[in-house]
This record gives structure tokens, C-alpha cells and sequence, in this order.
């Protein structure tokens, strides 16, 4: 998986853009770098739904997952429960799969369960532009 190497300006952007003159460039940015510790155990999936939304997670945004990280408690994973595909914040106290929409009820992952984390969620990528 090869992600570009853009510019990184040194001033955040509240609400515009940067002036272009280098003098505003802080260094380049490898994004390979930035959203991927582990290539070899990372993947990208894409979100469906609206469950995760409290979170940030859109539907139709790209999640970077990566494989290596140990789930944790309160940590958004990928997870197959009894074979279904689902992204939900994982809840060990309680063994339970949350959605951070209050629309969507906690999913019991009860004894008998064949629950199998794929991966933690490190990121998600948005597009923003509309397409037609």
C-alpha cells in the first residue's frame, strides 16, 4: 500500500487555506508515515452506516485498520461476530460491541459467541468533495 508524500504546511487552517510561499512550509509529510505503523498487518476497509457516527466514522469513509495492535477496552475495532463483519467500539468490562449512535442498542457478545477482532481502527479518511 503506497500513500503519497504531500507538503505540511506549519500553520493549522482554521477556515481557509495557506498562503501557497514556502516560507509557510513546516517539511513533507509522508502519509505512508502518518496512518500506517505496521504495513504488513494494516489494511483499509470502508464503513457502512450510520452506527458510528458519535465517533466520527461516516458512511462510506475508508478505515485504516491494523492487525498487530491488541484490541483494547473503549478502542473501535473491526470484529466478526458469529461471521458478520462489524465496526463498533469494543466494551470488555461488559463483553459487549457498541455503536456510538444511541440509535443502535449494545450487541451481547455472550459466552457461546464466536467473536474475532480483525483489527483495530487507527484512522478513518473522509472525502469531502461531492461527486456527481
Amino acid at each position: 500500500m503506497k500513500i503519497s508524500t504531500l507538503p505540511l504546511f506549519i500553520h493549522s487552517v482554521p477556515a481557509g487555506f495557506p498562503s501557497p510561499a514556502d516560507d509557510y512550509l513546516e517539511s513533507s509529510l509522508d502519509l505512508n508515515t502518518y496512518l500506517i505503523k505496521h504495513p504488513a498487518a494494516t489494511y483499509l476497509a470502508r464503513a457502512k452506516g450510520n452506527s458510528m457516527e458519535g465517533c466520527g466514522i461516516y458512511d462510506g469513509d475508508l478505515l485504516v485498520v491494523d492487525r498487530s495492535l491488541e484490541a483494547q477496552h473503549g478502542q473501535v475495532i473491526i470484529a466478526a461476530l458469529d461471521g458478520q463483519l462489524t465496526c463498533k467500539i469494543l466494551d470488555k468490562k461488559n463483553h459487549r460491541l457498541l455503536s456510538s449512535n444511541k440509535s443502535y442498542a449494545p450487541i451481547a457478545v455472550g459466552e457461546f459467541s464466536d467473536l474475532i477482532i480483525e483489527g483495530v481502527v487507527i484512522h478513518s479518511v473522509r472525502h469531502h468533495v461531492l461527486l456527481s
